[in-house]
């Protein structure tokens, strides 16, 4: 496995690749790699000649009064994972590489942002799509694998990759759960120990959701009121925001139809968790 640290020197790496006739993986990542991130990498091994797994914290999606500095990062750590993984190169570049001065052209995001995280967080979403623009020029992939913990993400990826024309497949991977039902996150560590314990109410609030449905609800409001209620019965957390929405689109609901997504988001004291179930309605039931 090699490091590169230079766009220059990754572009050249595609490049050849690309002349070779090999397909390349692509597994964009902010580092502190946990068990969500290897079972991408696992996906790309399997479906591609080449993987390459990007580790770079970026400060464009990262608004003034966030967790930027306190991000967890351990490159040593993160490049054994990947090795054991069967990686064949990391991109690492510092943010001074990828973003040498002001930049004069950004992406903005219209569409799809208004609502989950992009509503508490203003620009976080542009910074996401700036980045990916600049790595999928860069890293030239056939495949880009990306976690469904994530899906308001995925859904705007999908909409700049349809917008923009990139010639690459967008790969979205389930989300990679912990014993009692947390999805898998690099914030995780900085939950307190007893915060541990309660956010496992977070999926939980979920599967009642799911429940729900199951018996025929279809009143998103009703759903929402019940998820609210086990969240603030069973942890010391803030609720950041309960939606249910069409998906991928993320619009509105009055009634639920088609496919929706649940998405939840919850602050507590130094991290802010967030969770979803993506769930597919028969107009029959």
């Amino acid at each position: 496995m090699r490091t590169i640290t230079t766009v220059r020197e990754m572009q050249m790496i595609a490049l050849r690749l690309k002349r070779e006739g090999k397909s390349i993986g692509f597994v964009p990542t902010m580092g502190y790699l946990h068990e969500g991130h290897l079972s991408l990498l696992k996906a790309a091994r399997k479906e591609n000649d080449v993987t390459v797994l990007s580790i770079f914290v970026n400060p464009l999606q990262f608004g003034p009064k966030e967790d930027l500095a306190t991000y967890p990062r351990d490159f040593d750590r993160d490049s054994k994972l990947a090795e054991q993984e069967g990686n064949d190169f990391i991109f690492y570049p510092s943010a001074e590489e990828m973003y040498p001065g002001t930049l004069s052209v950004t992406a903005r995001v219209q569409d799809r942002t208004d609502v989950l995280c992009g509503k508490s967080r203003p620009g976080h979403f542009d910074g996401v799509a700036t980045v990916l623009t600049k790595l999928f020029n860069i890293v030239q992939p056939d495949k880009v694998y990306f976690g469904m913990k994530d899906a308001q993400q995925v859904a705007v990826v999908d909409g700049l990759v349809k917008d923009f024309n990139f010639y690459v497949e967008i790969v979205a991977i389930e989300t990679v759960r912990e014993a009692d039902g947390l999805a898998k996150s690099s914030r995780n560590i900085n939950l307190l120990p007893a915060e541990r314990v309660e956010a496992s109410a977070l999926n939980q609030s979920l599967k009642i959701a799911e429940s729900m449905i199951v018996e025929g609800e279809k009143d998103p409001r009703e759903i929402i009121v019940q998820i609210r209620e086990h969240i603030e019965k069973n942890t010391t957390g803030h609720i950041d925001y309960v939606e249910i929405l069409s998906y991928p689109d993320l619009k509105g609901l009055d009634r639920l139809e088609g496919t929706i997504i649940i998405a939840i988001a919850v602050k507590f004291t130094k991290a802010r968790l967030i969770d979803n179930a993506i769930i597919t309605i028969n107009k029959e039931s």
